[in-house]
């Protein structure tokens, strides 16, 4: 049988034929679509009873389309001076920006974008207003037209488009209606303004964003107070929950709950804006002329230890941040640097020698042939003996190495006592500042070489808080006062407020009254003509000054260094003599050129204005209640 004849056969055998093959594809149809349709229907069953779909909740899925939520930053607390007045507070800085995109329209079809015959007019507001030319405007609008016609939907001005403040966004805005054109806009950054500008800068310190690429993100302290209080000046965002339409817009009325922002605590330090501006400007002329690698300068009212001014240079403008470049001293000098004091120790080792009845004011003492040996070292006085025979109340004032030799010897050969008295006056310790990076200086090896220059201040290393703390004990008759910078701390959200109290440090170091006589020999320092090593230096009109200086050598690679300024200049100041309600250390390190006159350029007119300051004071008179 033929293949075709096989083929007929199995046709008429099966019955396939156009009618019913028709039947047959519409019954599988049928029932192909009754399967699907409970397939379907289980599956709607399923994701309405259980709500998810792949294991995607459909009920968060929604919420999220239509519910929205925002942060509420907290204010950062304000740091302010002893007075109330601001030294640092939270602001907003704004970023401008020109939208381009026809797209952009407001009611009834109001242009709100940039329109290119506008470009001109925009381009002299920002000129007028901002850093940036009227070129580089036009530069930014027109690079944002495509060659095809197409604009970019908006353009940014670069970094002098940003940091400009409210006032500025005013004048712009202003403008903007004066014109009456559009599309010039402005984006929030969180800012932190200084008013001062260079003003206790590496003590307060400076913020900067805590995320370089979100500014949302808020600011952290990067330095001083903004550093080592930063957890209280923060404070806690907030936020809020509510519903929004498909655009992404907040619906009016559907806050859902509310989380209150806690704002930052306010800092009031001690310091004094008006004493602090007065010593930033006798600094600078100074560092000018003389050219020092730094310098230091602190004030501080001697019955409580609150310091009222302190600064060092260099320097830099926290707002601007000028001044802050790969050549800046990063650290705060006051607590960070240790360094050898110098003669200015010698206030406390004749102390350490009254106290320990080894100290009579009038003998004399002899000055041995070719210095002092000590070891295999000789150690002279500035003028190599040249003044002739001191006594011990000389030796001070004429600041002799010699005689704090013969007086540190007298005491213990070993120089175990000497050295009880450096610890108890709060050298190789810290001073629990709070302020990062505090050294704790060093103790002299314990040695009876080192042990015996310490007692000139040299082989021994301290901290210009560690000397003012020292200082008060003989400011205040031996009782030994913490240097703090903290007033008080309030809590706005709370009302609390927390008072910073004098701290006295350990046991009095020395008597009464032989903290007395020192600072009646540190007379001599200014006053004595024969003795005086700075006499008629430094001076404050109508009170006797407290004084003592210092010049220390600075250790280098191969030993001290040898310079005709290599040294570390000094001078400690107490006013009024008798009893102190001041004192004053300033240092200079490593000038191109010094006088003896230079640190009295800044001591003597500060100290003028303080002490006028306090006269005014004690003076003012209080009417009765009428």
């Amino acid at each position: 049988m033929s293949t075709k004849n096989k083929i007929k056969n199995f046709v008429k055998k099966k019955n396939l034929n156009p009618m019913n093959n028709r039947k047959k594809v519409g019954i599988i149809l049928f029932a192909t679509s009754i399967g699907l349709f409970f397939l379907f229907a289980f599956r709607l069953t399923y994701i309405v009873a259980v709500g998810k779909v792949a294991g995607v909740s459909l009920p968060d899925k929604t919420a999220a389309l239509y519910q929205g939520s925002s942060v509420v930053k907290a204010k950062r607390g304000a740091i302010l001076d002893r007075n109330g007045v601001v030294i640092a507070e939270d602001a907003t800085s704004y970023s401008v920006y020109a939208i381009l995109s026809e797209t952009y329209l407001g009611e009834e079809n109001k242009k709100l974008y940039a329109q290119k015959k506008d470009f001109q007019t925009l381009a002299e507001i920002l000129d007028r207003n901002t850093e940036l030319s009227k070129d580089e405007v036009l530069k930014y609008l027109n690079d944002g037209v495509n060659e095809d016609g197409t604009v970019k939907f908006q353009v940014e001005f670069g970094t002098k488009g940003k940091n400009i403040t409210l006032e500025t966004r005013q004048k712009i805005e202003d403008d903007l209606k004066k014109n009456k054109v559009a599309g010039l806009y402005f984006e929030g950054h969180p800012a932190r303004i200084y008013p001062n500008g260079v003003f206790a800068s590496h003590f307060i310190g400076y913020t900067d964003s805590a995320d370089a690429e979100d500014d949302s993100k808020g600011l952290v302290g990067k330095m001083g107070i903004e550093k080592s209080y930063n957890d209280l000046l923060k404070g806690q965002d907030g936020k809020i929950d509510y519903e929004k339409d498909v655009y992404g817009n907040p619906l009016p009325g559907t806050v859902a709950n509310e989380k209150q922002a806690v704002d930052g605590k306010d800092i009031y330090t001690t310091i004094d804006s008006r004493i602090q501006s007065q010593l930033e400007s006798l600094l600078d002329p100074v560092v000018e002329e003389y050219k020092p690698e730094d310098m230091t300068a602190m004030l501080m009212k001697a019955k409580t230890g609150e310091i009222l001014a302190m600064s060092q240079r260099p320097s830099f403008n926290p707002e601007t941040k000028e001044g802050l470049g790969k050549d800046t001293v990063w650290r705060n000098i006051l607590v960070e640097d240790k360094f050898e004091p110098g003669s200015t120790m010698k206030l406390f080792t004749a102390a350490a020698a009254i106290q320990e009845g080894k100290f009579n004011p009038n003998a004399t003492f002899a000055y041995p042939a070719g210095g002092y040996p000590l070891d295999d070292r000789v150690v002279n006085d500035h003028d190599y003996g040249g003044v002739g025979p001191l006594t011990f109340r000389q030796a001070i004032s004429w600041s002799s190495n010699v005689g704090m030799l013969t007086l540190e010897q007298a005491m213990d050969p070993t120089g175990q006592v000497w050295k009880s008295y450096l610890e108890k006056f709060g050298f190789g310790k810290s001073t629990n500042s709070d302020l990062a990076g505090e050294s704790s200086g060093e103790l002299p090896e314990d040695n009876w070489v080192d042990l015996a220059m310490s007692s000139f201040g040299q082989a021994v290393s301290v901290t210009n808080f560690q000397m003012m703390q020292a200082y008060t004990a003989i400011a205040n008759d031996g009782s030994m006062l913490k240097p703090h910078y903290i007033s008080k701390i309030i809590d706005k959200n709370t009302g609390e407020e927390k008072v910073t109290q004098p701290e006295k440090v350990g046991q009095p170091v020395i008597t009464p009254q032989a903290a007395s006589d020192i600072r009646t020999y540190m007379i001599d320092t200014v006053e004595d003509p024969n003795y005086g090593i700075a006499y008629d230096v430094y001076k404050v009109p109508g009170y006797h000054v407290a004084a003592k200086t210092g010049t220390a050598q600075i250790t280098g690679e191969n030993g001290y260094m040898a310079g005709l300024t290599d040294y570390t200049y000094s001078v400690v100041e107490m006013v009024p003599a008798d009893n102190p309600e001041y004192i004053l250390y300033l240092t200079m390190k490593k000038p191109q050129t010094y006088t003896r006159e230079a640190l009295a350029r800044i001591a003597n007119p500060l100290m003028q204005v303080v002490m006028e300051s306090t006269d005014s004071e004690s003076n003012a008179t209080v009417e009765p209640a009428k």
